[in-house]
């Protein structure tokens, strides 16, 4: 697997709990949102970590409502 590097970032509001960014030496960046309780923060680590895992970035999907579509089904 590639390297992963995790960063608590302050987003606006709590509607958005984590982003992740596939980067050009091929690690992952995880930005969880800092407002979230520990418990959501664990929550939203574990769901980036599962696109990671299923490849989701590599996939031809063009939106993100598609991979999360994809993801959850």
């Amino acid at each position: 697997m590639s390297d992963v590097y995790v960063h608590l970032i302050d987003f606006p509001n709590t509607s958005v709990n984590e982003a992740v960014t596939h980067n050009d030496d091929g690690s992952y960046s995880i930005f969880i949102n800092a407002k979230l309780n520990k418990e959501k923060q664990q929550n939203a680590y574990a769901h980036a970590m599962k696109h990671i895992e299923n490849l989701d970035f590599e996939k031809n999907e063009t939106s993100v409502n598609s991979i999360e579509a994809y993801a959850h089904a």
